[in-house]
C-alpha cells in the first residue's frame, strides 16, 4: 500500500503497491484543514486500513472448520460490513428435507451402523458421507438405540415382577426356623390367646383388628406397629388369618414374642369350619382351574406384543398376573361376616401396611348405614394410586360391563377398611362377589385382570363410605417420590406396590418407616440374617 500527496498537498491518493489500483483518494481544502487535522487523519486511516483488509480476507475464508478468534469476529461483523447473506437457515432448511426423505426410506439390512457418536463422526470423515447417507445412518442409529432401551426397559420390569413374587431368603428361613421349633418347644405351641381371655374375642367393646398373611416378618410389623401406636393397647385384639402351611410359624412367633396387654389370636384358613367348598366353589375353582393358573404361573412375555404395548401397560398386566390373586387367603376378606358371626365391627389391615397413630376413632366413625368404611382414590393427581375410576379397573369394551357399570365412578382402596359386619349381614354382597367372579371366569378373564379388588368394586356398590384420606395414605411400594412428610402426618401408610419394605427393590428413603417395628435383637431373625439395611 501506497501513499502520494499531490504537490499542492491538496489531494493523497492511497493505491496498492502496483501502483495500478487507487483505493481512496482525498481532497483537503486548504482554507478549511490544517496541516494538524490532515495528519491526524492519515494517522487513523494508516491504523484502520489494514484491520479492514484483514477482517475482509477472513470473511472471504469461510469454507475452513475451525473457528479462530479472527475467523469468528469475522463470521459475526464481515458479513454486516460487506452486506454478505448467513447462509445457516438455508443449511438448516437443507437438513430438514433430506432428513424427511430418509424418513420413510427403507434401511437396508446389511447397513453397518457405529456404535457411538463418535464412531459416526470418524466414519464421516473417514468416507467422506453425503448428506442423505448422513442421514440415514442417523436415523438408524436412533432407531436401534430406542429398541435397545425399550428391550432393556421390559427386561427391568420382568426382573422387577419376579423379585416382587419371590420370596426372600430371610423370610423363607424364619418361618423354617418357627414351624420347626413350633414341633419341638411347648412354649411355641402353648395356646393364643390363654383360656381366660378366649371370650375377649368376641367381646364388641375391644377393637378387633382382622390381618390375613402368609408373610410372618410381615404380620410381626403390622401387629407391633398397631399395638405401639394405640393409646389403649389392651383393648386391642388381633385376628391373624394364614394357610395351612404358615400356621405353625405364624403361631410360634406370637406364642414366643407377646404383644401384651394386647391379645393375638392365630387361625389358619383350614381351621375355620365355614370355609368349605360348599361356600366357596368360585374360589376352589379359581385355584384349581388349569388355564387360570397357567396364566398366573405361566409364560408372562409368551403372546404378549411387546412392540405396540407402553412400559407402563405392561408393567400394570405383570401385576395384575401376580399368582397372590388366586390364593384364597387373598379372598379371605370377602368372608368376614360369617368366619366372626358374633363381632360387629373390625378393621382389616392388609401385611403392607404400618399403623403411626391411634387407630381407635376408626370404631367412632358412622358408616351412615354403610358396611364399607373406606377411602376414595379417585381425588389425587399421580396416575398410580389416586386417580383411580371403574375405567382404570373394568374392561368396558365387554357388554356386560358397559350395561351395569359407570366408567366414571370413583374407586375406593383396600389395605384399611372398617367394615360393619352387622349391616353387611344384610346385604347380598357376598352373593354378588361370586356372581361376578364367575361372569369373569366365563369371558376368560377378559372382563378385568386386576385380583380381588375388581369384584370387591362391584359387590360393594352402593355400601361404601368413604373415610378422610389422611387415614391411609397409599402408594409407597409404587412412588419412589413419596412425599416423606405426608408420610409422616398419615394413620396409616400402604406398601401397595411391588416394592415391598422387606425386598431389596424397596425404596431406600421409605423402608425406615417400616423396619423401626422389626425386632432385630430377635434370635430367630438374627439367624436367618434378617438385616437392617
Amino acid at each position: 500500500m501506497q501513499l502520494h500527496f499531490s504537490p499542492s498537498m491538496r489531494s493523497i491518493t492511497i493505491s496498492s503497491s502496483n501502483g495500478f489500483v487507487d483505493l481512496m483518494k482525498i481532497k483537503v481544502a486548504a482554507r478549511h484543514i490544517s496541516y494538524r487535522t490532515l495528519f491526524h487523519t492519515i494517522l487513523v486511516l494508516a491504523f484502520l486500513l489494514p484491520f479492514v483488509f484483514i477482517l475482509t480476507a477472513v470473511v472471504t475464508l469461510e469454507g475452513v472448520n475451525k473457528c479462530s478468534s479472527f475467523d469468528c469476529l469475522g463470521r459475526r461483523f464481515g458479513p454486516r460490513i460487506l452486506r454478505r447473506v448467513d447462509h445457516s437457515g438455508r443449511l438448516v432448511r437443507d437438513f430438514q428435507k433430506i432428513l424427511n426423505e430418509v424418513k420413510s426410506a427403507d434401511i437396508p439390512d446389511n447397513l453397518r451402523l457405529p456404535d457411538s457418536f463418535d464412531q459416526l463422526v470418524l466414519e464421516i470423515q473417514n468416507n467422506q458421507y453425503d448428506a442423505r447417507t448422513f442421514a440415514l445412518k442417523l436415523r438408524a442409529m436412533m432407531e436401534k438405540f430406542e429398541r435397545e432401551i425399550r428391550e432393556s426397559k421390559f427386561a427391568e420390569l420382568m426382573n422387577k415382577h419376579f423379585a416382587a413374587s419371590s420370596v426372600p431368603k430371610g423370610i423363607y428361613c424364619l418361618s423354617l426356623r418357627l414351624t420347626d421349633e413350633y414341633s419341638s418347644n411347648a412354649h411355641a405351641r402353648k395356646q393364643l390367646p390363654s383360656p381366660e381371655l378366649l371370650p375377649l374375642l368376641t367381646d364388641n367393646s375391644y377393637h378387633h383388628f382382622v390381618l390375613s398373611t402368609d408373610n410372618i416378618l410381615a404380620a410381626s410389623v403390622v401387629v407391633a406397629s398397631t399395638v405401639q401406636s394405640s393409646l389403649k393397647p389392651e383393648k386391642v385384639v388381633f385376628h391373624v388369618i394364614t394357610d395351612k402351611k404358615t400356621y405353625a410359624g405364624m403361631h410360634s412367633w406370637f406364642a414366643l414374642n407377646s404383644v401384651s396387654p394386647a391379645i393375638v389370636e392365630v387361625k389358619g384358613i383350614h381351621q375355620f369350619d365355614w370355609l368349605t367348598r360348599e361356600n366357596v366353589p368360585v374360589l376352589e375353582a379359581l385355584e384349581g382351574h388349569s388355564s387360570i393358573r397357567n396364566y398366573y404361573h405361566g409364560n408372562h412375555i409368551a403372546g404378549a406384543n411387546l412392540s405396540s404395548t407402553t412400559p407402563r401397560t405392561f408393567a400394570s398386566k405383570l401385576q395384575a398376573r401376580s399368582p397372590k390373586y388366586i390364593s384364597l387367603l387373598n379372598h379371605i376378606r370377602i368372608y368376614l361376616p360369617e368366619l366372626f358371626p358374633n363381632l360387629d365391627k373390625v378393621v382389616f389391615l392388609d401385611d403392607d401396611v404400618v399403623i403411626q397413630h391411634d387407630l381407635s376413632p376408626l370404631w367412632e366413625i358412622d358408616l351412615g348405614g354403610k358396611v364399607n368404611g373406606a377411602v376414595e382414590t379417585c381425588n389425587g393427581e399421580d396416575n398410580w394410586v389416586m386417580s383411580k375410576r371403574f375405567k382404570n379397573y373394568f374392561n368396558f369394551s365387554h357388554p356386560l360391563i358397559a350395561e351395569n357399570l359407570d366408567p366414571e365412578e370413583c374407586a375406593w382402596a383396600y389395605g384399611m377398611n372398617i367394615f360393619d359386619l352387622r349391616a353387611w349381614r344384610q346385604t347380598g354382597i357376598r352373593e354378588a362377589y361370586h356372581a361376578w367372579l364367575k361372569e369373569n371366569l366365563k369371558s376368560n378373564l377378559t372382563m378385568w385382570k386386576l385380583g380381588t379388588l375388581p369384584p370387591a368394586l362391584i359387590a360393594f356398590r352402593g355400601h361404601v363410605h368413604p373415610i378422610d384420606p389422611s387415614w391411609h395414605l397409599l402408594g409407597l411400594g409404587y412412588q419412589i417420590k413419596t412425599d416423606v412428610e405426608s408420610v409422616k402426618k398419615a394413620a396409616v401408610i400402604h406398601y401397595n406396590g411391588q416394592s415391598k419394605p422387606w425386598l431389596y427393590i424397596g425404596f431406600e428413603h421409605l423402608r425406615p418407616f417400616w423396619t423401626k417395628y422389626v425386632n432385630y435383637s430377635n434370635d430367630f431373625i438374627r439367624n436367618c440374617h434378617i438385616l437392617e439395611s
